[in-house]
């Protein structure tokens, strides 16, 4: 495993609770990407999206990161970054991509200098194999519906699609009655950078859905098995979900609609 391609996989959402399928699509990436023997996952991030996005029914980023963090405590290898939803304001994908690429090479780069400052007695062929050490690799983790989302007008720019999937890559999980090749076979750019796509087959299908999840909480409903205890309580105790919290951003346009549509005139909301 030394000897193959270091990769960390990130996934930016809502996470609105997290949910057990969250968490899951972490651990098939994971096994897909060890499986053709040339990479090995060493992090995993879960990265909230800003409350500026403007989805219907989202709650305080600081109630979805402490979910995410309670919900992430039985993973040895996968972690809440807030960084995305501490921004003043929504942050384009692709730039939180560059953001945590950028982390993880200072990282790696602080570990090379502290490993060369220190070195430990190696044999003459360790040496040899440590004088260049394989940068680390970031993927965006993400449902292969998202791979329709491209198709949306002005949800996304296309150099910053075209940046996503040439740059960093996707780990694309399938879900029941979607066809991401298809999806991709419809693109001339996703054919383009298809080899840099990877699709991952979900046998044991899970269908969780955080909005069906929010539903059946405003209910009164027993969501238990559907996400962790921890986030259950703490969602009990904050009384987060709500009627009141789901009507939150009804009616308002997408943040990136808003950007990149100059047909909307955000002065009118």
């Amino acid at each position: 495993m030394k000897s193959r391609i270091p990769v960390i996989l990130l996934a930016c959402g809502s996470f609105n609770p997290t949910t057990n399928m969250h968490m899951r699509l972490f651990e098939l990436a994971r096994d897909h990407l060890h499986q053709t023997g040339r990479y090995r996952v060493i992090e995993g991030i879960m990265s909230p999206v800003n409350d500026n996005y403007g989805k219907k029914g989202l709650v305080s980023a600081r109630h979805r990161v402490a979910m995410a963090k309670l919900a992430l405590e039985t993973s040895d290898w996968i972690r809440v970054d807030p960084w995305e939803s501490e921004q003043e304001t929504w942050t384009e994908t692709v730039k939180v991509l560059r953001h945590h690429y950028n982390e993880s090479l200072r990282v790696f780069q602080s570990k090379e200098f502290m490993r060369n400052k220190h070195p430990t007695e190696r044999s003459t062929g360790e040496s040899l194999s440590c004088q260049q050490p394989v940068l680390p690799e970031l993927k965006l983790l993400c449902g292969a519906d998202f791979l329709q989302t491209f198709k949306t007008p002005n949800l996304w720019k296309e150099e910053d699609i075209k940046e996503i999937v040439e740059k960093f890559g996707l780990v694309c999980i399938s879900r029941a009655g979607s066809d991401p090749s298809q999806y991709i076979q419809e693109s001339d750019l996703l054919t383009k950078f298809q080899h840099n796509i990877f699709l991952v087959k979900e046998w044991i299908q899970n269908e969780i859905s955080a909005t069906q999840i929010r539903s059946a909480l405003c209910r009164g409903q027993s969501v238990k098995y559907l996400i962790p205890d921890s986030v259950i309580a703490y969602i009990a105790h904050h009384n987060i979900y709500t009627e009141e919290s789901e009507r939150k951003n009804e009616g308002d346009f997408l943040q990136p609609l808003k950007l990149h549509n100059t047909t909307i005139n955000p002065l009118s909301d």
